[in-house]
């Protein structure tokens, strides 16, 4: 008996996940943009950076390995970087500033108005990644958020908000990197095999 309960709510969590990515149809044409965001900054020489918290922390540095790496096809790298990786920046930024300061500080010093940022928040309300788009709006980049939960603040600011219509932070976070395989198989098919 216990064993069916337990099968029967992973049944229930598998459902909900499946739920949420169907309803990710109507984001079709969003996902398209975002993917055409990436293309676009990566044919002129920019770079693609990533920020998120805890698994969104994550997700930022597997979309990034999608590019510098490859997702299916055999291509040349692409710069996609995570603003999460370096334990040194990360420690002294929030030590000798603020952890709100963290992605905003190595905004400053690494990108150019030929850059993205893609922000990845389940809420976005994070202040790290709120002052992550200010500052990437001051040099001039452009901006795209993924999120869930109404998008929060983060929604309101960026140049594409994607929002995964839902508000469980796990189901929330399966999408976004659903999305982010989905833009860089775009991303990457339209290197190598051209884009019409």
């Amino acid at each position: 008996m216990i064993a069916a309960n337990l099968e029967a709510a992973v049944a229930k969590q598998l459902d909900e996940s499946a739920k949420v990515k169907q309803e990710l149809k109507s984001m079709a044409g969003a996902i398209v943009g975002l993917a055409e965001d990436m293309y676009n900054c990566l044919k002129k020489n920019g770079k693609v950076f990533f920020c998120g918290n805890g698994g969104s922390a994550a997700d930022s540095q597997h979309i990034a390995a999608e590019l510098v790496g490859m997702f299916l096809k055999d291509r040349k790298a692409l710069p996609g970087i995570a603003l999460t990786v370096n334990p040194s920046v990360v420690t002294a930024v929030s030590n000798d500033w603020s952890f709100d300061d963290v992605f905003a500080r190595q905004v400053q010093a690494l990108m150019s108005k030929n850059d993205l940022l893609i922000c990845i928040s389940a809420g976005g309300n994070s202040p790290n990644v709120v002052r992550a788009v200010e500052e990437a709006q001051k040099i001039g980049a452009r901006t795209a958020a993924l999120l869930g939960k109404g998008g929060g603040r983060t929604a309101t600011m960026v140049d594409r908000a994607l929002v995964v219509p839902s508000n469980m932070t796990p189901r929330i976070q399966e999408a976004h990197i659903t999305i982010g395989h989905i833009a860089c198989g775009l991303v990457e098919e339209w290197f190598v095999d051209g884009r019409e």
